[in-house]
C-alpha cells in the first residue's frame, strides 16, 4: 500500500472522528449524545492551546497534556499533524484537490511554488504568543525587582536569546541577532527597574486563528445548525447563534481562496502550522532528495501541499508530510529518512530582524492598549453576562480559546459567541443571550463547565451552583440580576395584568414577588343602572373606553363603589353589550341604586425583584411577553465571580 493511500485513510478517519465528536457534543441521554465521548480530544492534542495557556496562566489544564504526544511525534517525524490528523488541513486538501485535479502540470507547479508571504504565519504565531506572555513577563519582573539582580537577569537573558537565535538561524545577520538580544535585555532591565511590569497583561487570543478551535467553532455554530435546521434530528428545535454569520464568513472566505491558493490557510495564516514548522526543525525524520541528480521534471511539486520546493533546497519548516512527492517522483529521488536532503535544506523561515522585534513588541503592547478602554475596570459592560462558573474576566480571557464547545452543549441555546460588547479581546467568547433559545439557564445544568477544555468556565457541581450542602454559606452562583423596566412592564406602564415573570421564576422561594394594586381603567367613574344584584348596565358611551369583553371577564377586572363600609369591589365575570355580570361570591353590603357611580378597576400584580434571591438565570427575561426589548432584563450586576460588580445594599 502506497504511503499516500495510508495518509488519505488517516485523513478520512480523523476528519470523520472530528465531525463525530462535534455531533456528540449534544445534551441528551441517547447513546450518540455526550455519554463519555472525548469531545475535546482534538483541542487537547493542539500544542498551541497548551503553550498559550501555559504562558497566560502559568498552568496547564490536565487534559491539555495530550499535547505532549503531538510535540514528541513532531520532534521525531516532522509536521505530520498537518496532513495526517488536522481536520481543517484535510478539508482544504480535499477542496484544493477537487479544484486543481484536472489542470495542467505547469498550472499545478505554479500554484504550489513557495511564496514569501508564507512567513506571515510565523509572525502571527509570534504576535499571539507575545500577547499571551505579557503577564508571565510581568510576574517574573515583579519577583526580581532589585536593579542588581535585574542586571544579572538581563545579561543572562541576552546571552540566552543570542545563543538561541544563532543556533536556529531565525534571523539572518549577526547584527540582527545582536539587535534582538539587546532589545530583549533592555526590556528586562527597564521592566525590573521601573514600573513596566504593572502595565503588562496577558490575553489568550490564539483561538481566533488556531485551526482546531476555528474549525470546531465553525462546525458547532454554523455547519451543524444549518444541516440540522431541516430535520431537527440533533436538537428538538433549530439552534440559532448570534453573530454566526461572521464565523461562517471566515470559513467561507478561506474555502473560496483555495482555487487560487491551494491550502491557503495552512500556508499563509495558520499559527499552529508555524509552531509545527519550528518544532520540525529538530525532527529526526524528514523528506528530502537522495544522493542522485534531479532532472527537474517538476512532478514532485505538482501536488506539494506545503509549497516547500522539494525539487531544490527543501524548506523543511513548510513540509507538511503529505508524501505526494515520494509517490510522484518517477526516479526514486525523493525519500523520507533521517539524513538531510542531498540538495540542501532551509530548516527555518526567513524572518527579518525588524519584523521579529516589531512583532514581539506589538504583541506585548497590544493587550495593554486594548484595555485602555477600561472594560475590565470601571467601564465594564453590564450587558456581557458569562456562563455560570466563569472565572473573573481577566482570568477568563487568559483561558478561553473561543472553541464554541460550551455554546454547542448548552441545552437551552442561550450561550452565544460574543461580539464586541466585551472589547476585541472578548470576540467569539461565550456570552449569555436570554432572548434566543428555549429558556434561561437551567438550575440543574452544569454542562458548560464540564465541557470547557481550558477551565475558563470551571466545572461546577450542582451543590455549588445552587448553594447547597457545604456551599450553603456562600449561596448559589449568581450570573447577574434581573431588573424590571417600569417603562415597559405591562402592569407598571400599561395597567395590563401580567405575572409571567413571577410565574416562571424557577427559584423557591421565588426571586420575583408581586405587589397588588387596583387602578381605575380609562373609562373612569360612571353612573350605572342596576339590573339585579349581580348585573348592571353601563352607559353606551363608556364602551369605547372599556377593555374588550374577553379581557373584562378574565378575572382581573372589578366594579368598585364607595360606601359607608368603605370601598367595595365585585369581580366582573362577563360582558354582553352594555351589561356587566358580576361574581355572586361577595354581594354588595349596600345595594346599588339607580344612577349610582362606580369605577371599573383592574387588579395589577406589579413584579418586584428580590436582589438577595435572584441569580440571573434569565428565565424571566426569556418568557417576558414584551417580545422586543424585554420589560425585565438580566445584567451582570451582582454576579458572584466579581465582587466589584456587586450592588451596594
Amino acid at each position: 500500500m502506497h504511503i499516500v493511500t495510508v495518509r488519505r485513510i488517516s485523513q478520512v478517519f480523523f476528519a470523520t472522528l472530528f465531525a463525530w465528536f462535534c455531533v456528540v457534543t449534544t445534551w441528551g441521554e441517547s447513546w450518540w449524545q455526550l455519554r463519555g465521548w472525548p469531545a475535546n480530544w482534538f483541542l487537547q492534542l493542539d500544542p498551541l492551546v497548551a503553550l498559550a495557556t501555559l504562558l497566560t496562566t502559568g498552568t496547564v489544564y490536565s487534559g491539555l497534556l495530550w499535547a505532549l504526544v503531538t510535540i514528541t511525534l513532531t520532534a521525531l517525524l516532522g509536521r505530520f499533524f498537518c496532513s495526517w490528523l488536522c481536520p481543517f488541513g484535510s478539508l482544504q486538501h480535499f477542496v484544493g484537490h477537487v479544484m486543481h485535479g484536472g489542470r495542467s502540470l505547469e498550472h499545478k507547479v505554479s500554484v504550489n511554488r513557495y511564496r514569501q508571504a508564507q512567513v506571515v504565519k510565523y509572525y502571527v504565531l509570534v504576535f499571539l504568543l507575545a500577547a499571551s506572555a505579557g503577564a508571565f513577563l510581568g510576574k517574573v519582573l515583579r519577583s526580581h525587582g532589585s536593579l542588581p539582580l535585574a542586571l544579572v537577569m538581563a545579561a543572562a537573558a541576552t546571552a540566552l536569546v543570542a545563543a538561541t537565535v544563532r543556533s536556529t538561524g531565525m534571523v539572518k545577520t549577526s547584527r540582527g541577532k545582536a539587535a534582538l538580544a539587546s532589545a530583549l535585555g533592555l526590556a528586562a532591565i527597564v521592566g525590573a527597574w521601573g514600573s513596566l511590569e504593572s502595565a503588562l497583561a496577558a490575553s489568550l487570543q490564539t483561538g481566533l486563528l488556531d485551526p482546531i478551535p476555528l474549525l470546531q467553532r465553525s462546525v458547532n455554530l454554523v455547519m451543524i445548525p444549518l444541516v440540522d435546521a431541516a430535520g431537527s434530528q440533533m436538537t428538538p428545535t433549530p439552534r440559532h447563534y448570534e453573530g454566526a454569520w461572521l464565523i461562517g464568513t471566515v470559513l467561507l472566505v478561506v474555502l473560496l481562496l483555495l482555487p487560487r491558493f491551494p491550502r491557503f490557510y495552512c500556508r499563509f495564516l495558520c499559527p499552529l502550522g508555524a509552531l509545527f514548522g519550528i518544532l520540525g526543525r529538530f525532527a529526526l525524520w524528514r523528506v528530502g532528495q537522495a544522493e542522485k541528480e534531479c532532472v527537474q521534471c517538476g512532478l514532485c511539486s505538482r501536488y506539494c501541499e506545503g509549497a516547500c520546493e522539494p525539487a531544490g533546497e527543501i524548506r523543511s519548516s513548510e513540509c507538511v508530510l503529505c508524501m505526494n512527492c515520494l509517490d510522484d517522483c518517477h526516479h526514486g529521488l525523493m525519500t523520507y529518512r533521517t539524513q538531510p536532503s542531498s540538495a540542501g535544506e532551509l530548516p527555518l523561515p526567513d524572518l527579518t530582524r525588524r519584523g521579529l522585534v516589531l512583532t514581539v513588541a506589538s504583541g506585548v503592547v497590544a493587550v495593554p492598549m486594548v484595555r485602555l478602554s477600561g472594560l475590565l475596570g470601571a467601564n465594564w459592560n453590564p450587558g456581557l453576562i458569562r456562563p455560570p462558573g466563569s472565572l473573573v474576566e481577566a482570568d477568563f480571557l487568559k483561558r478561553c480559546i473561543k472553541c464554541g464547545q460550551c455554546m454547542r452543549i448548552c441545552p437551552t441555546n442561550i450561550i452565544h459567541p460574543a461580539g464586541l460588547q466585551g472589547g476585541m479581546e472578548g470576540l467569539w467568547s461565550p456570552a449569555l443571550n436570554f432572548r434566543i433559545g428555549t429558556s434561561g439557564c437551567q438550575l440543574n445544568c452544569v454542562a458548560c463547565g464540564q465541557i470547557c477544555p481550558t477551565a475558563a468556565i470551571r466545572p461546577l457541581s450542582l451543590d455549588e451552583k445552587l448553594g447547597r450542602g457545604v456551599y450553603a454559606a456562600s449561596g448559589p452562583i449568581r450570573m447577574g440580576t434581573a431588573f424590571v423596566d417600569r417603562n415597559r412592564c405591562l402592569p407598571w406602564a400599561m395597567d395590563r395584568p401580567c405575572i409571567v415573570c413571577q410565574e416562571n421564576c424557577p427559584l423557591s422561594p421565588k426571586a420575583i414577588y408581586v405587589e397588588d394594586v387596583f387602578r381605575a381603567v380609562r373609562a373612569g367613574v360612571m353612573a350605572v343602572q342596576p339590573v339585579d344584584g349581580s348585573s348592571l348596565e353601563v352607559p353606551e358611551a363608556a364602551l369605547a373606553l372599556l377593555p374588550p369583553a374577553h379581557v373584562l371577564s378574565s378575572g382581573d377586572y372589578f366594579v368598585a363603589k364607595s360606601g359607608a363600609a368603605g370601598e367595595e369591589r365585585r369581580r366582573i365575570v362577563d360582558q354582553a353589550g352594555t351589561r356587566l355580570s358580576l361574581s355572586e361570591d361577595f354581594p354588595w353590603q349596600t345595594p346599588l341604586e339607580t344612577g349610582a357611580t362606580i369605577a371599573i378597576q383592574v387588579r395589577l400584580q406589579r413584579p418586584q425583584v428580590d436582589l438577595q434571591r435572584c441569580i440571573g438565570c434569565g428565565v424571566c427575561e426569556h418568557e417576558c411577553p414584551v417580545s422586543g426589548l424585554r420589560a425585565i432584563r438580566v445584567t451582570a450586576e451582582n454576579e458572584t465571580r466579581t465582587r466589584k460588580h456587586g450592588l451596594a445594599l
